[in-house]
């Protein structure tokens, strides 16, 4: 059997590697530009983390990590923190034990982190390891130690015949008559008490995420976008964003859920984006409690996710 060298990533690796990972990672593709923008041009991205398993001068496998060279907001380095957020091993060579040398550099490389596969932001691919899709990834994983902290799930929308239900209406006419809440867009005067609302109430990555949205709402590209706040009186207690056919996220005020605000932002988003045309909405990421209200939009879930953890700070 061919001897494996495990080594940092080299420029010149990109087209093979591209060709591993759309073999190995089936439901989840990248094309050279997507690999560029989100991997290479990640400013936490560092060659040694992108480790690659060379057999006979050919790629056989990789395996992607990530540490934070630079601050998230105010969250800084999370030094405490590493992400593994793409792996693969060509189905030419597996079972010869390439994955397993390549968990072992990267977590060597890594020490004394708690090592996430893999909500990394703002570049992760998936939440985690699709339970479906790549079961036998899931396995290794757990035989290797790994523990699965959470199952996210990834939801679909079908908005081809999508209208507001006469409820949702109603709803909405009573939170304005009785509490004064009401939606709409997004205006620039908005902006300084919207990014302080979210902030405080969602965190930093929800931060970049709406300001990345604004940036071009307030730019160019606003034909692709919706975003909507809800407010009672003069105070912002919701948003809800889109783009394109990708939906969310949305929040309200901790204090001000259960009484609906949620189920008008939703469907008035989602209205917005069948307005412009979009058939279909879809999101990654959300727990078993938010996805019952997705459903009553006509969400279902489409893919679920392992998102798992590898207490990587004891000594040897």
């Amino acid at each position: 059997m061919a001897a494996v060298l495990i080594r940092p990533y080299r420029g010149q690796d990109e087209p093979a590697l591209l060709d591993v990972w759309n073999r190995t990672l089936t439901h989840d593709p990248v094309d050279a530009a997507a690999f560029r923008t989100r991997v290479l041009l990640d400013l936490n991205f560092r060659p040694e983390g992108l480790l690659v398993a060379e057999v006979d001068n050919r790629i056989a496998g990789f395996l992607l990590s990530i540490t934070r060279q630079v601050p998230l907001f105010l969250q800084g380095l999370e030094p405490e923190k590493a992400w593994i957020t793409a792996f693969g091993v060509h189905p030419d060579y597996r079972r010869r034990g390439i994955a397993t040398q390549l968990f072992e550099a990267a977590l060597a490389n890594l020490k004394p982190r708690q090592v996430l596969i893999s909500p990394y932001t703002p570049n992760y691919f998936i939440p985690g390891v699709d339970i479906n899709a790549y079961p036998e990834a899931v396995a290794f994983l757990q035989a290797a130690g790994w523990d699965t902290v959470s199952t996210p799930i990834s939801m679909q929308a079908d908005l081809t015949a999508f209208q507001v239900p006469a409820a949702i209406t109603e709803l909405q006419a009573r939170l304005a008559k009785e509490q004064d809440i009401h939606i709409s867009p997004v205006a620039s005067a908005d902006i300084p008490g919207l990014m302080d609302f979210i902030c405080r109430h969602f965190g930093w990555d929800w931060v970049r995420a709406a300001q990345e949205y604004l940036l071009t709402l307030f730019g160019t590209g606003s034909d692709e976008i919706t975003f909507l706040v809800a407010r009672q009186g003069e105070r912002i207690v919701g948003y809800c964003q889109q783009r394109r056919e990708r939906f969310g996220p949305f929040g309200v005020d901790p204090a001000l859920r259960s009484q609906g605000i949620g189920r008008v932002l939703l469907f008035h988003c989602l209205a917005a984006q069948r307005a412009r045309g979009f058939h279909c909405a879809w999101f990654l990421w959300t727990g078993p409690d938010a996805s019952r209200l997705y459903s009553t939009a006509g969400f279902r879930p489409v893919r679920q996710f392992a998102i798992m953890r590898f207490n990587n700070t004891q000594p040897d």
